[in-house]
């Protein structure tokens, strides 16, 4: 149980950078990852010693990301003049800028994004933590790559498509 718990513990950076990356700010990715330590915890006999701890941990931070969202209500868009939203000017390439663009592309979207590129998960793994096809990680992976260079540039990002399950 000592070696379980030494390796929660080593997971925690990597869960908190990867919830502060979905939330966009630090108290709601604190408490995102605590609630995902509590529910690891609380169902650390349906991890399978042989399985990757960390991604078994994402697996749950993404599932209860997804419930939280699920439960919010949509956010205010306000426009000016009643017209659609005025385009931006095209950004300055530094690290708030990115932070911003990553907040503005899909949920799904971003998350893809993060495993990947910031969590360096490979594609099979991504896929086998979500329960979805490797062809839909290599596709939500590749419009969020396009969406972000879109709005890294100050163009308006793609259209999305809508999940239909």
């Amino acid at each position: 149980m000592q070696d379980v718990r030494e390796l929660l513990l080593a997971c925690l950076p990597r869960l908190r950078r990867y919830a502060r990356a979905l939330t966009g700010d630090s108290a709601s990715a604190d408490d995102l990852v605590q609630d995902t330590v509590e529910r690891g915890w609380s169902r650390i006999g349906q991890w399978r010693p042989d399985g990757d701890l960390r991604a078994w941990l994402f697996g749950i931070m993404h599932n209860l990301h997804i419930d939280q969202l699920r439960r919010a209500p949509p956010p205010a868009v306000e426009l000016e003049d009643g017209g659609p939203p005025a385009a931006a000017s095209p950004p300055a390439l530094d690290l708030r800028d990115l932070e911003r663009a990553l907040q503005q592309l899909p949920s799904a979207q971003r998350e893809m994004l993060l495993l990947v590129a910031l969590e360096d998960m490979r594609y099979e793994d991504v896929a086998a933590m979500l329960d979805i096809p490797l062809g839909t990680v290599m596709s939500r992976l590749s419009r969020a790559r396009e969406n972000l260079r879109r709005l890294m540039t100050g163009q308006a990002p793609a259209a999305t498509l809508k999940v239909v399950k």
